[in-house]
């Protein structure tokens, strides 16, 4: 095991199984951290978002600086491919595609991507301005193939090291039943191509259940442990599934997403600019429970992808680097050298 440069936030070569990222990148926040101060600052863009009836103006950097990024992190979740298929409806590169393409030229050798899903597949309702409305997509496996796989599989390769399907949270009113649920998600990924890359994040506590855990087993599909809103612990979400690691590939995906028991409108504000920690917002347990899961993963020769946002706690670098240090104060060599994780119990 390597031991990391955590002044400078470089969490490359920390574990052979352990590969940290963010939550999107190009922070303006982030600047002095993952960033180098004044390399991008005739070239930062801005952009309006609307959270809670408020506009915020985030500070933006070009896709080149990626590179840097790299420098940091082995991998990198894009959130833009959830808001947008990678073709229209005339298989025509959309604006998402040509993102991506701009990534993909500032990519090197072990840089790695998780794609989100299109929610045009798999949100079972859409929001359409003030409401939400059935999705009549809703679990299209010739859109998603079609429309969104084949293309970022020509275009990226191997470099695609997961793709998260992830499902918006449903009120207890016209919620799915688990297994009704559980049939169509098992007949939706038995018309996709095989793949040991996909991992499912459902925001439901209630169909996080027996027959959903039989269809990420019989298909190989990666259990998303996410650190977010209405969803319960990590721990107990691993211990729901009976801590099994279902992913073909042996993989797990840890994503460290908003503080529990906080909305995404709140955690976004009380987060902005996402260039410091908030005192207060990150949970102890949420960095203690990853370490945990992690070890327990690596105890079994899985790999472990942890993704940090920065409504985690304000700041993803930050949040990070307390997760290493954990990680790091929890380990100890064994003969061999490498990481062996202490009994969790």
């Amino acid at each position: 095991m390597n031991h990391p440069d955590l002044k400078r936030f470089r969490f490359r070569g920390l574990h052979p199984r352990l590969f940290l990222g963010t939550a999107s990148d190009r922070y303006a926040g982030w600047i002095g951290q993952i960033y180098a101060s004044g390399r991008y600052d005739d070239r930062l863009t801005r952009r309006s978002h609307a959270v809670g009836g408020k506009t915020f103006t985030e500070q933006v950097l070009p896709v080149e600086s990626v590179a840097e990024y790299f420098i940091h992190f082995p991998v990198l979740e894009i959130d833009a491919t959830f808001y947008a298929p990678l073709l229209d409806a005339e298989l025509k590169p959309t604006p998402t595609f040509r993102l991506l393409e701009t990534y993909a030229r500032h990519l090197t050798g072990e840089d790695g991507l998780i794609l989100k899903a299109p929610q045009a597949v798999f949100a079972r309702a859409l929001r359409r301005r003030d409401r939400f409305e059935e999705n009549p997509a809703y679990l299209d496996a010739e859109l998603f193939v079609r429309r969104f796989y084949e293309p970022a599989v020509k275009l990226l390769g191997e470099r695609v090291r997961g793709f998260i399907f992830e499902q918006e949270y449903q009120a207890r009113e016209g919620r799915d039943m688990a297994d009704d649920l559980a049939a169509r998600l098992a007949a939706f990924f038995e018309a996709l191509p095989r793949d040991h890359r996909y991992h499912v994040e459902l925001r439901t506590e209630a169909l996080l259940a027996e027959p959903y855990f039989r269809v990420l087993q019989r298909y190989g599909l990666g259990q998303v442990l996410s650190h977010w809103t209405w969803l319960p612990s990590l721990v107990r979400q691993f211990e729901m599934s009976g801590r099994r690691f279902s992913n073909a590939a042996g993989a797990c995906l840890i994503r460290l997403v908003t503080p529990r028991r906080v909305a995404y409108e709140a955690s976004y504000r009380q987060a902005f600019p996402f260039d410091r920690l908030v005192e207060g917002m990150t949970d102890p347990r949420m960095i203690e429970e990853a370490v945990l899961i992690t070890r327990e993963a690596i105890g079994q020769d899985r790999d472990v992808m942890i993704l940090v946002n920065n409504r985690a706690g304000g700041n993803a670098p930050l949040i990070a680097r307390a997760l290493v240090e954990r990680f790091l104060a929890e380990a100890e060599p064994d003969g061999g050298g490498e990481t062996a994780a202490r009994p969790s119990g």
